[in-house]
């Protein structure tokens, strides 16, 4: 089959990685001009382009999709089979979309349609999600589904463990729908059930003790891959890696400090949380005993409480 790849992101080189191990072959990998950093505009290829990298596959890069006429004339002349679109952070327009454009959706559509739904649902505190193979029509995540999965989140999965999972998961189901392409079966989506997971606001990555215990430690595993949750301490940013509920403890104000021994244990607004790793401005990543220990903390300090 003459099958095409567009895509850029994480979730797309693992989408890309789970695809090729099982024996699906590209003819052609597009993904997305590399954004650049520091003083000296460093060049960062994308996500996509240094898996291929990695797998020996040839990439091309392209900035906007629907005025690259170079790759639109050879779309006319070559009519790829199938195009699977992942993560791609572009408007997919005509002519692309009259061919049979895929898309790996990590969610159960038509939940969460849109940027974030792994970081949505963890941070929502749910218990499920899924992953979806659906047709890309013009309106966002509204095409009709081919195939779907759902699995249990448990409460140690971050959102790196389940770009992981649903990544694999979502290949295996693309991979089984190649094979059957066709004769597959469409499903429309349900659209007074549709929800949306906007992308995530610069705002959320901040947390306080005043916030109760679950919605801590749900946004610090929704934020794991997304440069981490954080919380002001004596005005500087203290990221949370790894925090745990204990709703064994609690205290009439938050931010207290109630255990300090072989764990640093703060209170919330409703219980408490243990403190696994942190990370200070300019520090590397420390157990959170270390970190107090740095700050001379004691049983009974309060923590700053925004």
């Amino acid at each position: 089959m003459n099958i095409w790849f567009i895509g850029t992101g994480p979730f797309a080189a693992l989408c890309l990685e789970g695809l090729t191990k099982r024996g699906v072959t590209f003819t052609r990998i597009i993904t997305g001009l590399p954004t650049r950093s520091g003083r000296n505009g460093k060049e960062n290829p994308s996500p996509v382009e240094l898996k291929a990298i990695s797998l020996g596959l040839s990439v091309s890069r392209t900035g906007k999709l629907n005025d690259n006429h170079e790759l639109i004339q050879e779309l006319e002349v070559n009519n790829p089979d199938v195009i699977f679109v992942i993560d791609f952070g572009q408007i997919i327009r005509e002519p692309f979309l009259s061919r049979m454009c895929l898309n790996i959706h990590p969610s159960l559509l038509p939940e969460y349609r849109g940027a974030a739904p792994i970081q949505r649902a963890l941070i929502e505190g749910h218990s499920r999600t899924g992953v979806s193979v659906f047709r890309l029509v013009k309106a966002m995540d509204a095409g009709d589904v081919i195939a779907q999965r759902e699995i249990e989140i448990s409460p140690e999965d971050n959102a790196s463990d389940l770009y992981v999972r649903l990544a694999d998961i979502g290949s295996e189901l693309a991979y089984e729908s190649l094979k059957h392409i066709h004769e597959l079966r469409f499903t429309h989506q349900d659209e007074t059930l549709a929800t949306y997971a906007h992308k995530l606001d610069k705002k959320e990555f901040e947390v306080s003790f005043d916030m109760t215990a679950d919605r801590i430690i749900n946004t610090v595993r929704a934020l794991a891959m997304s440069g981490g949750a954080y919380i002001m301490i004596r005005k500087k940013r203290v990221k949370l890696w790894r925090v745990s509920l204990r709703d064994d403890m609690r205290a009439s104000e938050c931010g207290r400090v109630m255990k300090l021994d072989d764990s640093l244990v703060v209170s919330c607004a409703d219980y408490a949380i243990e403190i696994h790793e942190v990370q200070s401005e300019g520090k590397n990543v420390m157990s959170g005993i270390e970190w107090s220990r740095g700050l001379r903390l004691k049983e009974g300090n309060a923590l700053n409480c925004v």
